[in-house]
């Protein structure tokens, strides 16, 4: 099932895609796409979609999760994209976290924020927790996901490495989390680690990869984070980035304004943003 929120920002309805990629409106029957609604997904199980109210319209969409409690990201899961950052492979996985305040919609405009000189790309594949995990085994731990989508993990180069501190000031400015176009269950997903991703700007192909080659995959990155934090219903992990970034090219090729980024995972949709200055 492929679920959404749409309309304007601040007011976004939730929604669900239907089979021939109509959105029908679920107001009816959750308040939202947010953690209540995700902890229990029985309600979906008895959902009769072509019965549901369907929108005419092309409405914004939103972000496909509401009221995300954290935003957890991996940094340098990919053994490509570390060389080309000219970094080890980490013997665990790095973690910080990703303002929420950053979450938009997966066609907003993405804002170059003042004083950037490096503003970056990265698609990443998003794990959306349904079930509270702590202290999770490894082989328990997709029990606790109730579903995937597209991130764009964007990234302010110079605030994250040069402006000193951790990683979370270049990847927490307005706008550097698109997440969406929908919510994908975890059941329409067979495997998490077999879905080509690829990001082009201005129709130019940068990231072409898989989920194949993450060093530490989605089953362990559930494991290994509830034995640190709680993981709630609503939260989001990104998983990490393929090769392609601005920053591995020589020289490093960053975004400006007038810039359309276009990227997209097998299986759980498409995004597109226009960048434009803050």
């Amino acid at each position: 099932m492929k679920l959404l929120r749409y309309g304007p920002e601040g007011a976004e309805k939730p929604g669900v895609l239907d089979g021939a990629g109509r959105i029908r409106d679920l107001s009816g029957v959750v308040a939202d796409i947010s953690g209540p609604a995700i902890a229990d997904l029985g309600w979906a199980d008895r959902l009769e979609i072509e019965s549901l109210p369907v929108v005419d319209d092309a409405p914004r969409l939103g972000a496909c999760v509401a009221g995300t409690g954290k935003f957890i990201c991996i940094g340098l899961n990919y053994a490509d994209h570390a060389a080309e950052s000219g970094l080890d492979v980490p013997p665990e996985p790095v973690i910080f976290m990703k303002a929420t305040s950053a979450i938009t919609g997966p066609n907003d405009n993405v804002i170059i924020p003042r004083g950037s000189v490096a503003t970056d790309w990265e698609v990443e594949l998003g794990v959306v927790i349904g079930k509270k995990a702590k202290y999770v085994d490894k082989a328990e731990a997709l029990d606790h996901v109730a579903g995937y989508c597209v991130v764009n993990d964007v990234s302010e180069r110079d605030f994250q490495a040069r402006r000193s501190g951790q990683w979370t000031k270049g990847k927490s400015c307005d706008s550097f989390g698109p997440i969406g176009p929908w919510l994908v269950t975890r059941d329409e997903i067979a495997n998490p680690q077999n879905l080509k991703m690829w990001l082009s700007v201005n129709g130019v192909t940068k990231q072409n990869g898989t989920t194949e080659t993450m060093v530490y995959g989605v089953s362990y990155l559930v494991s290994y984070l509830s034995q640190f934090m709680t993981l709630h219903p609503g939260d989001i992990i990104s998983t990490g980035t393929p090769p392609g970034v601005g920053l591995g090219f020589k020289p490093p090729q960053y975004l400006k304004p007038g810039d359309v980024i276009e990227l997209g995972i097998e299986g759980l949709g498409t995004q597109k943003q226009t960048v434009i200055a803050d």
